[in-house]
């Protein structure tokens, strides 16, 4: 295990490992931008907390996800690890690595600029997917065993997660329908503050360790380590990775809060109650049997499922639309952009 102050002698040692933190962490800040606001849209959304304080708790229980989750299954970590091929030349590799990094945060700031909440799980998957195939000159980068995964994760948040969040609100409306508004909203607000808490949670259990496993990979790469075999996390890269993504919802969240907990779906506090409960549930699944699934996808989705409870004309399937664009494009778009970045700073550097 790397500790904090063999880091900073690598950082002195391994002047190239300077370039890739850097790119790393923007990412991991991106993904704080553009991901963690999913987790506290709704309790914002329903003015049951301010943004500050929800902010503060994100960054809080994103790190206590990423602690608890990484201590107790690193599966997550492990297929992304495993999931593209950036072994051979150290010098090249960590070269398209830097490129895939540079792709992801072009994405995923562009999107953003647009208020649009792409996912940064997939963003990811694809940039590394793209830059591996640009490596190693072919499809011989993907591992197809670790890669389908994503495609079952894809799946499995989409309908476990519009699902849960219909059949949840449902449940919830007949348990309450002839408990008093005023009591019943009075509840559902603590509810609700506790379901964005277990979403900050679970967005740190899954997205964190994502990106963890991409810092320790250039980690690796930059002192000339091409095949790291087993890596151990440690608890000062956890804390980091949970402070860079909290400072990254403080920047620009609230246009991702307003896309996701507003302007898709009017919802009312047991309604985010329930979109809550039904993400991170989909979530705690998704990292138990480590497949790596999109917090922003499993989080909107659920919401989906939620308006839909009350009849389909109460999503807005005008902003649902645009955000499936996003999410269908990404794999495809983000994937060139990384393999096109990789072949350009292959030839210039």
């Amino acid at each position: 295990m790397v500790s904090l102050q063999d880091f900073f002698s690598m950082l002195v040692q391994y002047p190239a490992l300077i370039v890739t933190t850097l790119l790393t962490l923007c990412v991991i800040l991106v993904n704080g931008w553009t991901d963690a606001p999913n987790a506290i849209a709704t309790c914002v959304s329903t003015r049951s907390m301010k943004p500050t304080p929800a902010i503060i708790m994100a960054a809080i229980f994103n790190f206590f996800g990423v602690l608890v989750m990484t201590l107790v299954n690193q599966k997550v970590a492990e297929t992304v690890y495993k999931m593209v091929d950036f072994q051979g030349n150290a010098e090249d590799a960590l070269i398209a690595l830097c490129a895939a990094l540079v792709a992801i945060v072009l994405w995923a700031t562009a999107a953003w600029k647009f208020g649009i909440p792409t996912s940064e799980s997939h963003a990811l998957i694809a940039g590394l997917s793209g830059a591996a195939i640009a490596l190693q000159g072919g499809m011989s980068g993907i591992n197809g065993t670790e890669w389908l995964k994503v495609i079952y994760g894809l799946g499995l948040s989409t309908v476990l997660g519009f699902g849960m969040g219909f059949l949840i609100a449902k449940l919830t409306e007949y348990l309450f329908k002839h408990v008093n508004r005023y009591k019943a909203d009075k509840f559902f607000m603590g509810a609700q503050n506790t379901g964005a808490a277990a979403m900050a949670f679970m967005h740190g259990a899954q997205d964190g360790q994502k990106f963890i496993s991409v810092f320790l990979l250039g980690m690796f790469l930059a002192q000339g380590q091409s095949n790291a075999g087993d890596v151990h996390i440690p608890i000062w890269l956890m804390v980091l990775c949970a402070v860079i993504m909290g400072l990254g919802t403080s920047i620009g969240g609230y246009r991702i809060i307003k896309s996701v907990g507003m302007d898709m779906v009017k919802l009312e506090k047991y309604q985010g109650f329930s979109a809550d409960l039904a993400a991170a549930g989909c979530l705690l699944i998704s990292s138990i049997t480590g497949t790596p699934v999109s917090t922003t996808h499993t989080k909107t989705t659920s919401i989906m499922g939620v308006g839909s409870a009350r009849g389909l004309k109460k999503v807005n399937w005008g902003v649902v639309r645009e955000m499936v664009l996003t999410w269908i494009l990404t794999f495809p778009g983000c994937g060139l952009v990384g393999y096109l970045m990789a072949i350009l700073f292959m030839k210039i550097f």
